[in-house]
């Protein structure tokens, strides 16, 4: 049976996962814009209430991820404070200008946060070329690498996926995200046989604000939507493979 892990932005997120019999978490915020580090209070409050096993995004900025020096100090601050707090594992990852994996500073990163596990995030898809990433990822000891498949979803990667699986001979786990759901999943599972599989199953509901002032705060997203991860959209996504 794989594992699901389900990306969370919330407290009340966390719980839906829960209630839905996922086996881990990935927090983050913002997730609209690719995810970024929680917020202090987010962290110290969803471990004081989430029992699941959960690793935490530490991203200081969307955009690309090639980081500056001082971004990357703050890279290190975060991990030791999710060191902390008790959490369980590290989302994490950075590239060098020309695309390739920074593996340097990845493998002190992968150092700093043990004995948590170390996924490196999608900033794979977004690498020069997936099978020396694979290799270079390897030499930083991290234990996965969630991605796409180089592809806006993980079922239009699936081939890459495949891949990338027979290609990593159990050195580290690829775990499939993006786009990932029930009508899907079981193809992708059967295409690419992953033994973890990271999705939100989340659900738009409408703000209780009755008062609406439209396009001031943002121009991409509507204001009045909050993202939540879906109890039954989670089960039934997870029950596709059971």
């Amino acid at each position: 049976m794989p594992i699901f892990e389900i990306c969370c932005n919330s407290i009340q997120s966390g719980i839906n996962a829960q209630l839905a019999d996922a086996n881990r978490i990935e927090l983050c915020a913002n997730h609209a814009s690719g995810g970024t580090t929680p917020s202090y209070g987010t962290l110290k409050l969803f471990r004081e209430k989430i029992y699941l096993p959960v690793n935490v995004l530490i991203r200081p900025r969307s955009g690309d991820f090639c980081y500056s020096e001082s971004e990357y100090q703050e890279i290190i601050e975060d991990i030791l404070m999710c060191k902390k707090l008790g959490y369980d594992g590290i989302v994490c990852g950075i590239l060098k200008p020309d695309g390739n994996i920074d593996v340097t500073r990845t493998k002190n990163l992968v150092d700093i946060s043990r004995p948590l596990s170390f996924t490196f995030h999608r900033a794979f898809d977004v690498s020069k070329d997936s099978s020396q990433s694979l290799e270079d990822i390897i030499l930083t000891s991290a234990d996965r690498i969630l991605t796409s498949g180089m592809h806006k979803t993980a079922f239009e990667g699936k081939d890459v996926l495949a891949s990338l699986i027979k290609q990593a001979k159990d050195r580290i786990i690829i775990m499939p995200g993006s786009g990932i759901n029930d009508s899907n999943i079981l193809a992708l599972y059967e295409s690419t046989r992953a033994t973890e599989f990271h999705f939100s199953g989340s659900s738009s509901t409408d703000s209780v604000m009755s008062f609406k002032r439209q396009n001031i705060i943002s121009t991409t997203e509507d204001d009045y939507k909050i993202s939540t991860s879906d109890i039954e959209k989670i089960k039934r996504t997870i029950n596709k493979l059971q």
